[in-house]
């Protein structure tokens, strides 16, 4: 399992409002196509960009747009963060 949960801080909680994207942390050695892979196949949502950076805290962490407008949304209530 590449992803591990969603990353949920103000600035991300504005990603997702403004922008359609959500943070999400995954495995210090998953690749940008092992992610797309895993997000499609988990949540059923086309992917239009995934950018990917290391934290502080030496966790690496997914910012996922999605072609989708209401589709980041949609994820994190299913998930039960919203």
């Amino acid at each position: 399992m590449v992803l591990k949960h969603p990353y949920v801080t103000e600035k991300a909680m504005m990603m997702l409002e403004n922008e359609n994207k959500i943070q999400v942390l995954v495995e210090q050695g998953a690749s940008k196509d092992q992610i797309m892979r895993e997000v499609e196949k988990a949540f059923e949502q086309p992917v239009k960009s995934i950018r990917t950076m290391m934290t502080m805290k030496g966790q690496k962490k997914a910012i996922i747009n999605f072609e989708n407008e209401n589709a980041a949304e949609e994820i994190l209530s299913r998930l039960g963060v919203m």
